[in-house]
């Protein structure tokens, strides 16, 4: 979220060094640490996505079996469960 916000392509608040730890904590989201099975499972994944990041929340979203909070359509090139 930090990464979309400085580029642009999400609007959050300005202080999001608070904003997002109060809003998981207010959500009861709990956050994925990157582990090498996730890491390796973005080397089986087809290139639908160029963007190494959103492949890693891909994969991480395959291994845990998770949804994604996204409006990327790449990403809903991918199987996995779409929240948006």
């Amino acid at each position: 979220m930090a990464i979309k916000a400085r580029l642009g392509k999400l609007e959050l608040p300005a202080n999001i060094t608070s904003f997002i730890p109060d809003q998981m904590a207010i959500n009861t989201i709990t956050p994925l640490a990157v582990e090498i099975s996730h890491a390796l499972h973005v080397y089986t994944l087809p290139n639908h996505h160029r963007d190494p990041f959103d492949r890693l929340l891909v994969a991480q979203a395959q291994v845990e079996n998770l949804p994604i909070l996204t409006a990327d359509p790449q990403i809903a090139r991918y199987t996995v469960k779409i929240i948006w």
